[in-house]
């Protein structure tokens, strides 16, 4: 069944949400250029509202795309639960499944993404909630979450799997983005250590980056959650970048 649901945001604003008819281009901000050059999402990604529509969703606020998000569906059978390979990993399986026919029971977020003008405004929340009952509609025991924190990347250095278990007071997770997750049913199933990889020559990481990479060793990237690995004699640098891994639970396994 399609979605199709009406949210009013505490400015007053109203926000509808439904299922995505076309990709939108968001003035989102921010997204550092070489999270831009990853194989496999450039193989799959622009398939996605095409394979998988039931779980791709747009927001929208006086008619104009305002955030967007999309997952992709894969049948957990024997796999691993919770994969090291993350995003690029779900993608995979989604794709390779769909082409062979078989019944999906989980599906995977790719991404939510907020325009700037309504970032804060409680938008995300809203889509993450749409999209775990666009995965629940569908009879899916669970919407797993590839999760990219938002402050990570002021703390390359620390590991992911520290930076994940920080709590509030409250309990509630330190993070804002593993935090709206928690808040909407989530629970943190551990890290995804090479969820995003990004290869490339050391001339398309001084292009993406400004940086000069002459130097071979770890690189700190501004936006990436953890140091770039630079190797002069090679010509090459490669960031493989960790995720959180939350599930969002609908039935008992």
């Amino acid at each position: 069944m399609p979605v199709s649901r009406s949210h009013r945001l505490s400015s007053g604003r109203s926000v509808e949400i439904a299922t995505a008819t076309d990709l939108v281009d968001l003035d989102v901000g921010g997204w550092p250029e070489f999270m831009r050059h990853n194989r496999v999402s450039e193989a799959y990604f622009a398939r996605t509202l095409e394979t998988f529509p039931a779980t791709c969703l747009t927001a929208t606020c006086d008619g104009r795309p305002i955030a967007d998000a999309q997952a992709v569906q894969f049948s957990r059978g024997n796999r691993p639960a919770f994969p090291a390979g993350g995003w690029e990993q779900a993608v995979v399986w989604a794709f390779s499944d769909a082409h062979r026919g078989i019944e999906p029971d989980t599906a995977c977020a790719l991404n939510i993404s907020v325009s700037r003008e309504f970032q804060g405004d409680g938008v995300a929340a809203l889509v993450l909630g749409a999209l775990r009952e666009a995965a629940a509609d569908l009879g899916l025991a669970a919407l797993d979450a590839p999760v990219r924190p938002t402050h990570k990347h002021l703390e390359p250095a620390l590991s992911m799997s520290e930076y994940a278990t920080r709590t509030r007071p409250d309990g509630l997770p330190a993070d804002p983005w593993i935090r709206t997750h928690v808040r909407a049913g989530g629970r943190v199933a551990g890290v995804a250590p090479a969820s995003w990889v990004v290869a490339g020559s050391l001339a398309e990481w001084q292009s993406w980056t400004g940086l000069p990479f002459d130097r071979s060793g770890p690189v700190e990237v501004p936006g990436a959650l953890v140091p770039v690995d630079c190797d002069v004699a090679a010509g090459r640098a490669v960031y493989v970048e960790p995720n959180v891994w939350v599930r969002h639970k609908f039935s008992t396994d």
